[in-house]
């Protein structure tokens, strides 16, 4: 199984990043901006349009090279919304964001909501579902010509952890990120715009999280880059409860999720996913200086 160090990037094989996403030499961090009533450790806190905008401000003056706004949970459970709903949630809090000078991305499955928020103003599209969702998606964000997350993707929340089983999880992973790719390059979308994200959390135990986690050298082969959205979640909470923490709601997790960003950002991860973006940015910037050093010897 790869280490965290033998994972390690070798500039010469690091990902190019697409054209048009921030470049400021070192891992990304992309905030968190949840504009649902259920998500799962922020839910209801931003769903006022006005809170939801401030929030967004907010997040980029901390310092996020992206703001990520999703107007759908896709927690474990979660049922869908309708277009109409989402649509009300998202477009007005991007277009605002996009006027204020905010990088934005839009976190969906579906392509409608990809095709509004791109008109107003959103420069990435964050697909939890590879565009297995949406058979739409693909030709969408072929047409809109923004760089697109594919992540790795089973089943909806609502069943998601019936999907949870994998021969060997990197992989299987690798296999099913592979097969989306081929996928999308026929339905139009330029590969150099594709990033690629293995989905922590979405039809994974813990054990197949920190496998992933581990294993990012053998998914960066794929030649993408690579997202890492491990924010608070569950595989989280159980090591910190494993290793005595005892039991960390999600809310508490941070200072724990910024570890992890640093581990993914010295693995090579192109950009991390988070709710504080303090923290990892931190956590980052001191990956890219253990990187930078760490080459020198």
């Amino acid at each position: 199984m790869p280490t965290m160090e033998s994972a390690a990037p070798e500039r010469s094989r690091t990902p190019t990043p697409p054209e048009g996403l921030p470049r400021p030499g070192r891992c990304l961090v992309m905030g968190i901006l949840n504009v649902t009533p259920d998500s799962f450790s922020d839910g209801g806190v931003y769903a006022d349009t006005r809170q939801a905008i401030d929030r967004g401000l907010e997040l980029a003056g901390q310092g996020a090279d992206i703001v990520d706004v999703g107007g759908e949970s896709t927690r474990p459970g979660a049922r869908p919304v309708c277009l109409d709903e989402e649509l009300a949630r998202t477009i007005p809090v991007v277009r605002e964001l996009a006027r204020a000078g905010v990088w934005v991305s839009v976190d969906t499955l579906h392509a409608p909501v990809a095709r509004a928020a791109v008109e107003a103003g959103a420069r990435l599209v964050n697909d939890v579902s590879g565009g297995l969702a949406d058979p739409a998606m693909a030709r969408t964000v072929a047409s809109a010509g923004v760089p697109y997350v594919a992540m790795h993707w089973r089943a909806p929340s609502r069943e998601m952890d019936r999907h949870a089983r994998y021969g060997e999880v990197v992989a299987d992973v690798t296999a099913e990120l592979g097969a989306v790719l081929h996928r999308l390059a026929e339905e139009g979308v330029d590969p150099a715009r594709i990033v690629l994200d293995p989905g922590l959390g979405f039809s994974k135990r813990p054990e197949h999280d920190w496998t992933l986690l581990a294993g990012l050298g053998s998914l960066r082969k794929l030649g993408h880059p690579l997202l890492v959205g491990a924010s608070r979640k569950r595989f989280i909470g159980a090591a910190l409860a494993e290793r005595g923490a005892g039991e960390v709601p999600p809310g508490e997790r941070d200072v724990a999720t910024a570890a992890v960003s640093a581990l993914a950002a010295v693995a090579g991860a192109f950009c991390v996913r988070v709710h504080d973006v303090r923290a990892s940015l931190d956590a980052v910037r001191m990956a890219a200086a253990y990187v930078e050093f760490r080459g020198r010897t």
